[in-house]
């Protein structure tokens, strides 16, 4: 490709409201320009690239026995219904009417398509399990689109679903993992591995591929000598238990008017923080009340406590409702002597516990020395709904907790019997001739993201540095007011299958061509000039490595072993 014919040149200013170096630089090199919000067009040069981390994601998926095909992205709103998905997926959703009447959903995934498509084949066992995956474009309804690449409305995603038996399906969930880290690998990514949130569906296969970086959004917990890896919503810790063999005490109501907070409180009843009880009111979306009560010494993980109480949606409780429920204001409230019909969940971290502080129910004041057996009740079950932060101690019980930021670019988990549950006849013939149905698993690739997280990743001061595996040419060959050579081993070079980019401007000077080559990162820098073609040496090419500060001269027959190796 000659530069002087490529379609979208380098620039030096940004967009306006641009924060990450990824948004920036594949802005001014190129790449991208934005449409509307969170739309992109991929230029020329960036839908190279995007096509690469395509033939890298299909080349090991296929390697992987995966079947590609390609569903429609407009989705009859009447599967979604069938799932009920047009109740939960809230602010995501998107209808479009056609002239006939009939309502469609841009799909931002696409299970309810893929059950729909298998359950028109008559299938046996004999045929599980299988892979299906696509390149699809999705279509996601987000509320703020930011980051540039990194959180968008519409983007092409590798979305794979298996079908099979479970014990099939932990198969094929292990072979995707190692599939997914050869991937990454070979686009230059090192990810972490992170258990996460399986959402509504639930259940323990649930894994993020996630590329630290500060520029992500996911917040997650390391432990590097156990390997443990968890992301903020699921991520547990080795919590304070207390053993202690003190007498009960009398239980007291004590004023403390306006003191709420855990360390002032704490200060105030002259009571180690460990001693105290944090107590927040939620609701759901059937408008049950929810009671959540954890050691003071920690906060309430909203997911795990979805969770638990089987939630779709869980928002806290309004003042107003506090009041019904407590007969208190904001701040007061205990799980003691609590209406029957209000949900009450108790962290493990309040087992064991002896003369401990709680909210009295009634304003201003807090309850001292309450005790399981003789105040209230212990459950039948504890859980676990505390949020992890940095510095508790790891599961192992032996490190601290690691916090790290990162891009998540790719995510597996476990569908089970979810979809083919709720969808009619979805169903294969089991080998004793019985009608069975699937069990499903889900395997995404965001390909913008991971373009995006390469480019976090792979900079300098100078610009982006392509990993050679999704570089959009292979060789930038620069011409200074030699074109005739130059043209001749741009012909040479493209005969033998290596794509070049060639910078044939003769209105620009050498400092902007090498800037401009440094900005669009190409790993190889070839250079004629009238230096490179004079003296003894003569007809040689000057060659540089973008991650290198070297040049080196060599004859053409050199630079291609070189390229072809």
């Amino acid at each position: 490709m000659k530069y002087s014919q490529l379609f979208g040149k380098t620039i030096r200013d940004i967009p306006k409201d641009s924060k990450l170096i990824s948004h920036q630089l594949l802005y001014q090199a190129g790449f991208i320009r934005e449409s509307t919000a969170g739309r992109y067009y991929f230029l020329p040069l960036g839908e190279r690239v995007q096509n690469k981390i395509i033939d890298v994601v299909r080349k090991h998926m296929d390697n992987a026995g995966a079947q590609e095909l390609l569903m429609p992205v407009m989705h009859p709103l009447e599967l979604w219904q069938e799932t009920n998905r047009t109740s939960t997926a809230g602010f995501e959703l998107m209808k479009v009417e056609d002239r006939r009447g009939a309502t469609f959903v841009p799909g931002g995934t696409a299970e309810e398509m893929v059950v729909d498509l298998v359950r028109k084949f008559n299938i046996s066992y004999k045929d599980l399990p299988f892979n299906l995956y696509q390149f699809s474009l999705k279509f996601r309804d987000e509320l703020r689109a930011r980051g540039g690449l990194l959180r968008v409305r519409e983007f092409i995603m590798k979305d794979a679903y298996s079908f099979g038996t479970e014990e099939q399906f932990k198969k094929t969930y292990k072979q995707m993992w190692e599939t997914y880290t050869a991937i990454f690998t070979e686009v230059g990514l090192k990810t972490d591995v992170v258990a996460a949130d399986n959402g509504y569906i639930g259940g323990e296969y649930c894994h993020e591929f996630v590329v630290e970086s500060q520029a992500g959004e996911s917040k997650y917990f390391l432990e590097e000598q156990s390997g443990y890896a968890a992301h903020e919503d699921v991520a547990t810790f080795a919590k304070y238990q207390e053993e202690s063999d003190e007498p009960l005490q009398e239980r007291k109501d004590v004023e403390g008017k306006g003191i709420i907070g855990v360390d002032e409180l704490a200060k105030f009843l002259k009571i180690p923080v460990e001693k105290t009880t944090k107590t927040i009111l939620f609701e759901n979306e059937k408008g049950e009340v929810i009671a959540a009560a954890i050691n003071g010494m920690y906060d309430i993980n909203e997911i795990k406590l979805k969770h638990v109480v089987g939630c779709v949606d869980l928002k806290l409780a309004s003042a107003e409702t506090v009041k019904r429920v407590t007969g208190a204001e904001v701040g007061y409230a205990g799980i003691l002597d609590l209406p029957k019909e209000v949900i009450i969940v108790m962290d493990d971290s309040l087992r064991g516990r002896k003369n401990f502080e709680m909210g009295a129910n009634k304003t201003n004041y807090h309850s001292i020395n309450v005790n399981f057996g003789r105040d209230l009740q212990e459950p039948k079950e504890f859980y676990d709904i505390a949020i992890a932060k940095a510095g508790y101690t790891a599961p192992s019980g032996k490190n601290a907790l690691l916090e790290k930021k990162g891009i998540e670019v790719g995510n597996i988990f476990q569908l089970g019997y979810h979809y083919t549950n709720l969808m009619k006849s979805s169903e294969y013939t089991g080998e004793d001739g019985t009608r069975q149905k699937y069990y499903m698993g889900c395997y995404g690739i965001g390909i913008g993201r991971t373009l995006a997280a390469i480019v976090e990743k792979h900079h300098d001061d100078r610009g982006i540095v392509w990993p050679k595996a999704i570089a959009p040419f292979d060789v930038h060959l620069i011409s200074l007011k030699q074109n005739e050579k130059a043209n001749e081993v741009y012909k040479k070079l493209q005969a033998v299958g290596i794509e070049v980019l060639y910078d044939d401007r003769e209105d620009v000077g050498a400092g902007a061509k090498f800037a401009d080559s440094d900005l669009i990162g190409i790993p190889v820098r070839l250079v004629i000039s009238a230096k490179t073609l004079a003296g003894q040496a003569g007809d040689k090419i000057e060659w540089k490595e973008r991650t290198s500060t070297q040049t080196e001269l060599l004859s053409f027959e050199e630079v291609l072993i070189r390229l072809q190796r």
